[in-house]
């Protein structure tokens, strides 16, 4: 597997930082091995869902076209729905404009036992913000420390958080808006502001490198993921996923073979007091 995980302070260069799949992995090997970790991602997701001890966040970020929509589509098909929650956020409502920053997302966050996938994030605000200059330099320079703070929460809370990068070169971003174009079905998405962002690559850039260094955490790692090709962006968030629910498996299991015993002895309670109620 080819990909860069930051779970500390220190200097992001995503020039250094291939978009491409390694050449020794074909796309066959990778879809079944995508649908293998799928597998296992299920029964964890179901055991996770029994314990109630954990939650997980996944958090998708990048430039426009990068292919967070069909991350999201790849990873939730593999998931029971019961338990996932996708949420997309876009511009700020006027409701959340006058909350801070962090109210709209903080309200998203997952429950005991439930996956959330958020579709961008509270990272637009040092992203965006910065970069079209919605806000000034010494409101965003602040936003790291409470973004490092909530997340410190979520973790606290028992909350299992990743976040991704789509990392895609400005060739193949444009090549997938040109088709977004001529596609009929995908022209909805089409956005003048995707192409004005092309202008601000660098600006972009250098605010993705500094969100990374900033906010990298052991409890909230970076995942720099290839994603020129679609294949192994899913079998790469898929890894990194099951990556992240394993080590609690046994805890899971155990959590749950105690309410189990706990569940037979009152249906077995129950169906004697029934037995000595019809004698």
């Amino acid at each position: 597997m080819r990909f860069h995980r930051f779970d500390g302070p220190g200097k992001v260069k995503l020039d250094e930082i291939s978009e491409e799949p390694p050449e020794n992995v074909s796309k066959k090997e990778a879809k079944d091995r995508f649908d293998e970790v799928s597998e296992e991602i299920f029964e964890l997701q179901d055991w996770m869902w029994g314990a109630r001890t954990h939650s997980l966040l996944l958090i998708l970020q990048g430039r426009d076209a990068a292919g967070k929509d069909g991350a999201v589509k790849h990873m939730s098909g593999g998931l029971n729905p019961r338990g996932v929650v996708v949420t997309s956020f876009g511009v700020p409502t006027e409701e959340e404009r006058e909350h801070d920053f962090l109210w709209r997302v903080h309200r998203h966050a997952p429950r005991a036992g439930r996956i959330a996938v958020f579709n961008r994030s509270h990272y637009e605000d040092v992203l965006v913000a910065r970069v079209r200059k919605l806000v000034p330099k010494e409101v965003w320079k602040e936003r790291y420390d409470l973004i490092n703070a909530f997340e410190r929460t979520l973790a606290e809370a028992n909350c299992l958080l990743l976040k991704f990068f789509l990392h895609i070169t400005p060739k193949e971003q444009e090549k997938r808006l040109l088709e977004r174009e001529n596609d009929p079905a995908g022209a909805w998405k089409l956005s003048i502001d995707d192409w004005k962002d092309r202008d601000l690559w660098d600006d972009y850039t250098e605010a993705y490198e500094d969100a990374m260094a900033r906010c990298s955490s052991p409890g909230g790692p970076w995942i720099v993921v290839p994603a020129n090709a679609k294949w192994y962006r899913d079998l790469v968030i898929a890894e990194a996923v099951a990556h992240a629910l394993r080590p609690h498996k046994g805890a899971w299991r155990k959590t749950l073979d105690e309410q189990g015993k706990v569940r037979r002895r009152d249906l077995q309670q129950w169906r004697a007091s029934r037995r000595d109620a019809s004698k």
